[in-house]
């Protein structure tokens, strides 16, 4: 995935994240605060850092792994994130949130992977 798709859905998590963020504020929910963390880190923080590299290495964000990590990160991380919504204001125990934190991490385990085996110095764009 090019890395302009990840930065927009990483600025999609943003806005998410603080309109979340000032619901639970306003409505003093702050047990929710932990999924307003966790949209705004793997969400906003995260995409957005792996967009940049991957506008940097373009051919890193193309690759297998760059195209692993986009689907199981963004499949992965709503899942997480819905599942500890349920879990907190006790809606359901189904297993969401290790489901999608697993999909998550091994998105993130990718990632890790990719940024050893398909970023190199020769092949970032010029700056």
């Amino acid at each position: 995935m090019k890395g302009i798709v990840w930065l927009r859905i990483a600025v999609v998590y943003l806005v998410i994240g603080v309109c979340f963020g000032m619901y639970i504020g306003m409505a003093e929910l702050f047990d929710l605060a932990s999924v307003h963390a966790h949209i705004n880190l793997l969400g906003w923080a995260s995409l957005g850092l792996a967009g940049l590299m991957y506008c940097l290495f373009p051919a890193a964000g193309t690759s297998k792994l760059g195209v692993t990590h986009f689907w199981l990160h963004n499949i992965g991380l709503p899942v997480m994130v819905i599942g500890l919504y349920l879990k907190i204001e006790d809606i359901t125990t189904f297993p969401l949130i290790p489901i999608g934190g697993s999909l998550a991490i091994l998105g993130i385990i990718a990632f890790a992977f990719n940024v050893f085996m398909n970023m190199k110095e020769s092949q970032g764009a010029r700056g």
